[in-house]
């Protein structure tokens, strides 16, 4: 069965504090998913905060505009630097999501670091190259557009 990593780097001119303050901020999610995804958390009385155990459930359409609940835990969280999401139940074999933030010269980079697995083992590795990988690569790219919206664009001369 096919695996894939996808790697993201954005440098982001502003503080950890901030940065660690939006980025861990569940409700944030829908704000940086593209909205023809249809993202809507059906968790209730979520945290104002991520931790280590906390489920998170959603619904989203990740392709064609069907409809799925997606389950994901957060499973790692070391405050102001990284936390991890993996899925429990969801539109994909296996997925492992790091989001990790640094301080440098000037803000952060913030690193993101997503290994899957797509379903329908040999299928789903057509489908990874023909769309599954295309359509996130979309998603950080709008990611991207909201973080430059909200903090500012980073300095061209800054590693990505």
């Amino acid at each position: 069965m096919a695996f894939y990593q996808l790697n993201k780097k954005q440098f982001i001119p502003s503080t950890i504090d901030d940065v660690w303050e939006f980025i861990s901020d569940p409700e944030n999610l829908k704000v940086i998913t593209p909205e023809h995804m249809g993202f809507e958390i059906t968790s209730g009385n979520l945290s104002e905060r991520m931790y280590p155990g906390m489920i998170i459930t959603y619904n989203v359409k990740p392709l064609w505009g069907i409809r799925m609940k997606w389950v994901t835990e957060i499973t790692h969280v070391e405050e102001k630097r990284y936390f991890v999401d993996e899925q429990r139940s969801g539109p994909y074999s296996m997925w492992h999501h790091q989001h990790i933030i640094e301080p440098v010269e000037g803000g952060v980079m913030m690193t993101d670091i997503v290994s899957y697995k797509p379903p329908l083992g040999f299928l789903g590795a057509i489908a990874n190259s023909l769309v599954i990988r295309r359509q996130l690569e979309g998603i950080f790219d709008y990611r991207q557009k909201v973080l430059e919206k909200r903090f500012g664009k980073g300095d061209a001369d800054q590693p990505a």
